[in-house]
């Protein structure tokens, strides 16, 4: 069983801060990724950054500059160090994490962590 416990989500002035955790748990789950998506009311789920496990980023240009994702691959945990926020951010944000179980490549996705933007 493999469980991804995200953190850090909240209510949050534009301009201000958040950083995001996740930690994923699991015996023989050997990770790969692990990063972050959003998903805002009304709107598709969307990629904010992957890491791999030697440190690779994938980040689309728009999400470059305000969030900074981080790896503490020793205990498996994902952050996301989110500025300068605008209400725009506001979104439920997923942690995933792809890796392999034995020969079988599995994702895995957190229950979400709520990110809100607002004066």
């Amino acid at each position: 069983q493999v469980q991804l416990v995200e953190s850090g989500g909240g209510l949050v002035q534009p301009g201000g801060s958040l950083r995001l955790s996740c930690v994923a748990s699991g015996s023989d789950f050997s990770i790969y990724g692990m990063g972050w998506y959003r998903q805002a009311p009304g709107k598709e789920r969307e990629l904010v950054a992957i890491m791999s496990n030697v440190g690779s980023t994938n980040q689309p240009d728009s999400m470059k500059g305000r969030f900074t994702i981080s790896r503490d691959n020793a205990k498996n945990t994902v952050y996301l160090q989110m500025n300068s926020l605008e209400p725009e951010d506001t979104a439920v944000y997923y942690c995933n994490a792809g890796g392999y179980i034995g020969t079988t490549l599995r994702y895995y996705w957190g229950q979400g962590t709520q990110v809100t933007v607002s004066s």
